[in-house]
């Protein structure tokens, strides 16, 4: 599979930002716009006696200033070899991302400050693929496909080996309520660590291609390939739920809402993970990665420019990536949303600053 050489700054390619209201006269502005008036002075003269009189010294001012479209403007970077980046999540001051490896090459892994910015970092058997990464608890934990393989990082450069419970296609791994939960697709199996380090046998009750898992309101939420959904309060007993009938391809929760996004033209939203209602997106995609951050929730489809916010999981905003790649994972952090996508000439990333 593609690789990056070596632990190497990763150069960026500055395409054009798409415009986002940044110019005050009309009738350029594409932004909201907030008008803020300043309240007068006055000055209050007279005599005890008298009936005070009021003199207005200043003149109330009207001042226009930009309020920012969440995810509209976003820059590109490429890397200087191709990769199939699988997976991006924040903790620690990093954003860190996970790909697919060979065994020609070992660096599977990249770390960024700020999302714009990539080195090359390596995991342990990089001819693995390695699928989801997420942050909990002052680690990193990543799983492979296919394998009994994990891995874990305090600071997503320093990686050591972890085993899995079984050989799966481990799909998802998240973190929550002092416990790490992985799920695998064409399986009902899951694995749960309380330290990333140690995991046990869990079941999902049914055998599922179970795509994607998160935490949230006291559950945890896993959603597969069709109408079957689980939730966990501890990601050791899991309960069947169901979601309207789509490829449910990932998951998220902010603001008191699970929200996810299919292989197809519609969002669902939860408070609980167990009652679903359907909401429309602003384009039917492959939406292959839903997060939350900053009061949004942001989608990417893979294959295309696409992108979608929400506010309220409810309406939703479509937007565009810099460029039609196969976005596979968005992940929030310090004002930062970052995507990663798999090329088969250069791998990208993009970043929108917010």
């Amino acid at each position: 599979m593609k690789k990056i050489l070596g632990a190497v700054l990763l150069t960026a390619v500055i395409l054009s930002p798409l415009a986002c209201g940044n110019n005050l006269t009309p009738p350029t502005i594409q932004g909201p716009v907030t008008v803020v008036q300043a309240a007068p002075t006055s000055t209050i003269t007279g005599t005890a006696t008298s009936t005070p009189t009021f003199t207005a010294t200043s003149t109330p001012t009207l001042t226009a200033t930009n309020t920012p479209i969440p995810g509209a403007t976003w820059t590109a970077h490429s890397f200087s070899v191709a990769e199939g980046w699988n997976s991006v999540t924040y903790g620690n001051g990093q954003f860190v991302a996970v790909a697919i490896g060979s065994s020609s090459l070992s660096s599977v892994g990249a770390t960024s400050p700020d999302g714009f910015t990539w080195t090359a970092q390596g995991l342990p058997s990089g001819e693995h693929e390695w699928v989801s990464v997420c942050y909990g608890n002052g680690l990193f934990v990543a799983v492979a496909n296919g394998t009994n393989v994990a891995a874990t990082s305090p600071d997503g450069i320093n990686w050591t080996a972890r085993t899995l419970p079984a050989t799966e296609g481990w799909w998802s791994v998240t973190y929550g309520n002092g416990m790490f939960v992985a799920v695998a697709q064409s399986s009902q199996s899951a694995a749960s660590s309380p330290d990333g380090i140690t995991w046990t046998s869990r079941s999902l009750l049914s055998s599922q291609s179970w795509n994607s898992v998160i935490y949230g309101n006291g559950e945890f939420v896993a959603v597969s390939s069709g109408t079957v959904g689980a939730t966990s309060p501890d990601g050791i007993t899991w309960t069947a739920q169901t979601l309207p009938n789509l490829t449910w391809l990932s998951v998220t929760y902010g603001n008191g809402l699970f929200v996810a996004v299919p292989n197809g033209g519609s969002a669902a939203i939860s408070s609980n993970g167990s009652y679903w209602t359907e909401q429309i997106l602003p384009s039917s995609q492959t939406w292959n990665c839903v997060t939350y951050g900053n009061g949004i929730f942001l989608a990417v489809a893979g294959g295309s420019k696409a992108v979608a916010t929400s506010s309220n999981g409810i309406s939703w905003t479509g937007q565009n990536l810099p460029s039609s790649q196969p976005w596979t994972s968005v992940a929030y952090g310090n004002g930062i949303f970052a995507a990663v996508a798999g090329g088969t000439s250069l791998s990208q990333v993009a970043a929108s600053a917010w």
